[in-house]
């Protein structure tokens, strides 16, 4: 997605949640001082469509390689293609771009689905539960809960989302809640249990998307030497 720069006001007050936050765990509350401001700014919001084929595109490949390959997919469309045009595009051009056989399946299957009406629009979404989000996108080929996850909390400013899966935030919540081995870097058997994670997320609702944020600064912070992922694998 080509971005003008711009970001937009989050839909809930960060204070109130930060405050809420500290009050229901301290220990939470202790890597918020240390974090710092809560600083998430929204990704300009494109449509559901738009914004799963970018997904799509950049999965499973290094982000410059994948801004490269949707780059490319841009310059041929002359921007964003509509669904019923990418129905329509034969696979060689797409291929000369660089998407992957699956990754065309998976784009064709999102085009059908939007054309269907099973992936929203850009104004329907807005009236959805993250629920009913979860359970229309995931519906398309290639598109699991972490992609969904990522697009509520980074382009629709949704508080209350915590991605148990997510690397960064279990190994955030292993760093800040877990008695851990210095001796050593952490492992993979070190990292919690989604249903450890759910578990103690009950304190955050309704702000696990907060939350879930200073999980991700909590490996920020562990790692002087650049030894952690920063915990997002944005969308962008």
């Amino acid at each position: 997605m080509i971005h003008d720069g711009r970001s937009r006001k989050l839909p809930f007050d960060p204070a109130e949640a930060i405050a809420h936050l500290k009050t229901n765990d301290p220990k939470l509350g202790a890597l918020i001082d240390r974090a710092g401001a809560f600083t998430l700014r929204l990704d300009p919001l494109p449509s559901p469509f738009e914004s799963l084929l970018e997904s799509i595109l950049y999965q499973q490949l290094h982000g410059k390689a994948a801004a490269t390959i949707h780059r490319r997919v841009r310059e041929y469309f002359g921007g964003d293609p509509a669904p019923q045009l990418l129905l329509d595009t034969p696979d060689d051009p797409l291929r000369a771009a660089g998407v992957s056989g699956n990754k065309i399946k998976a784009l064709r299957d999102l085009a059908a689905r939007t054309l269907d009406g099973t992936v929203p629009t850009h104004a329907a979404i807005r009236k959805l539960s993250d629920a009913e989000i979860l359970e229309r996108l995931t519906a398309v080929r290639g598109i699991g809960p972490w992609t969904v996850e990522m697009l509520l909390i980074f382009r629709m400013g949704r508080p209350d989302v915590l991605p148990v899966t997510d690397y960064g935030v279990r190994k955030g919540f292993a760093l800040t809640f877990q008695r851990l081995p210095k001796s050593r870097p952490i492992e993979a058997s070190d990292l919690p249990k989604a249903d450890v994670v759910l578990r103690r997320g009950k304190r955050w609702a309704p702000f696990r998307s907060v939350a879930s944020w200073y999980l991700w600064r909590a490996c920020d912070l562990a790692k002087p030497m650049a030894a952690a992922p920063s915990g997002r694998a944005s969308l962008q």
